[in-house]
């Protein structure tokens, strides 16, 4: 079961969004406030945030940013902010969607199975890969030996790669 942080104060909202959200097999967590939220997030694990950009303590860009600082998980912003600058700011920041108040529930709904969908996607593409001791990380091109990071030219990180990939290929210099 897919677990989603709700990050709104407006208690109406949460209700239905809430039901909504548990009927489609979610399991929901809630926070009113910023720090509700901060707790809530050192404490869980989750696949999707939801979160309002105006909330009673703080703003949703803030929290935005501190969880990018240590998380890749989606994030929505839900806002009744709908000018192009803040919408900017949002995505800027960190969001992956942003959705403006009033919407249409179809198509929030449709948007949450959207970013966890790509985020499973992502998850299952498995960046990493290892051989002997080495540890290749194919999203950032970082290169580990026994725990150690070594420093490669774009040649030889690619050779890497393409040795990594196909370990019983045997190569003979007319094939190149």
């Amino acid at each position: 079961m897919k677990q989603i942080l709700f990050v709104e104060d407006d208690l109406s909202l949460i209700n239905s969004l809430s039901f909504a959200m548990k009927k489609q097999g979610y399991e929901i967590a809630v926070a009113r406030t910023r720090r509700e939220a901060e707790q809530s997030w050192q404490d869980g694990s989750y696949d999707l945030v939801i979160l309002d950009v105006s909330l009673p303590d703080g703003t949703g860009y803030d929290l935005c940013q501190t969880i990018r600082q240590t998380s890749k998980v989606p994030i929505m912003l839900l806002t009744a902010a709908d000018e192009e600058t803040d919408m900017i700011m949002g995505l800027d920041m960190g969001g992956d969607d942003y959705i403006t108040k009033p919407f249409k529930l179809a198509v929030f709904l449709s948007r949450v199975h959207a970013l966890l969908r790509r985020s499973e996607n992502f998850a299952e593409a498995n960046p990493v890969r290892t051989s002997n001791g080495l540890s290749v990380q194919l999203l950032t091109h970082d290169v580990y030996k026994d725990g150690s990071r070594i420093d490669l030219t774009a040649t030889e990180y690619k050779l890497l790669c393409f040795f990594i990939e196909n370990p019983n290929m045997v190569l003979s210099p007319d094939k190149f």
